[in-house]
């Protein structure tokens, strides 16, 4: 069954998807991040087949988040690295891996941990406020309809669920302050 193509729906999260929202996309990205950068050791490593990694691998390079470097002509061969939109992207990864260790944990405790180079000390990944850096948590957020809301394909519903939600606010305006 052919999937539905999100990239020109009016919601960032659907564009999103459309670039690493089938079931192998991630964990090829994980792999990149990591540093497993040949494909056959990104292959053994997924256990995924050769088919499918190279449209994985050819949709991640396409859209600009990893790029094919050349290491040995013939025959022709590549090391794949994140450009700085997919090392922007690896960093969403981190917040999901967050979330999994949580919520559906393993039983010995998580595979990975991260520590963060400046300060020294083994965190978890946890979106932030770019104003305050707070966490942002559910329910401490509001959702404003932004410059370019298009009640189009994927968000049709979305001026009207924000409307709802400023109503049980008791918010008047529906357009961000600058």
């Amino acid at each position: 069954m052919p999937h539905t193509p999100f990239a020109d729906m009016s919601c960032s999260v659907a564009r999103t998807l459309d670039i690493i929202g089938d079931r192998w996309t991630p964990l090829v990205l994980r792999d990149v991040a990591l540093g497993i950068s040949r494909f056959d050791r990104i292959q053994s490593n997924l256990g995924v087949s050769r088919k499918v990694l190279t449209q994985r691998l050819n949709h991640l390079v396409e859209h600009g988040v990893v790029q094919r470097v050349a290491y040995q002509e013939h025959p022709p061969r590549h090391d794949y690295h994140l450009t700085e939109r997919g090392a922007e992207l690896a960093v969403v990864l981190l917040a999901v891996q967050s979330w999994g260790d949580r919520w559906v944990p393993t039983e010995d405790g998580p595979p990975v941990v991260w520590r963060h180079e400046r300060c020294g000390q083994f965190a978890q990944a946890q979106v932030t406020c770019s104003c305050c850096g707070e966490p942002l948590r559910a329910g401490e957020v509001v959702p404003f309809l932004g410059p370019r809301t298009d009640p189009g394909p994927g968000a049709s519903e979305v001026p009207a669920a924000v409307a709802r939600i400023h109503a049980l606010a008791g918010i008047e305006d529906e357009r961000p302050r600058p």
